[in-house]
């Protein structure tokens, strides 16, 4: 890990804390060179798993593309942080134990709505009315009176 003051390679690790449920480490690091003390963070990552989608295009899995999804349905929503990155290791969790080499888009999206039900049951109708693409209000108002 490279300083972030002297740009220095030497670093060492003072002290390691799992955090979010286990599923990060957080290890607070020293540089050897000029002693600044920093942070870093380990999480885990979901690797080659393909994503399959409606149109039968395959690309590969992206967290980004599922927080950004998420993020949009929570927009102007009281959240935190902390909490939001739980339910994006869950939702992970979730697609690892599925334990599948490609997964539908389809399957992801159901996994997405069950925790942000949870999560924020406004940002949850949010998601749905765009996932499910309600064609009428009577389907949305069926959704919002299963909540």
């Amino acid at each position: 890990m490279q300083c972030p003051v002297c740009n220095s390679k030497e670093t060492k690790v003072v002290d390691s804390r799992l955090t979010q449920d286990g599923f990060a480490v957080r290890r607070r690091r020293e540089c050897i060179k000029c002693q600044y003390r920093f942070s870093t963070m380990e999480e885990m990552e979901l690797l080659d798993i393909i994503v399959v989608k409606n149109d039968g295009k395959r690309e590969a899995y992206s967290r980004i593309k599922i927080e950004k999804g998420i993020m949009q349905s929570l927009s102007k929503r009281p959240f935190l942080q902390e909490n939001f990155d739980r339910m994006i290791h869950n939702i992970e969790r979730d697609i690892q134990k599925r334990n599948k080499k490609e997964i539908a888009s389809t399957e992801i999206g159901e996994i997405v709505m069950k925790h942000l039900k949870k999560f924020d049951k406004i940002a949850y109708i949010r998601f749905a009315s765009i996932y499910r693409a309600f064609e009428d209000v009577s389907t949305f108002k069926k959704e919002v009176n299963s909540l």
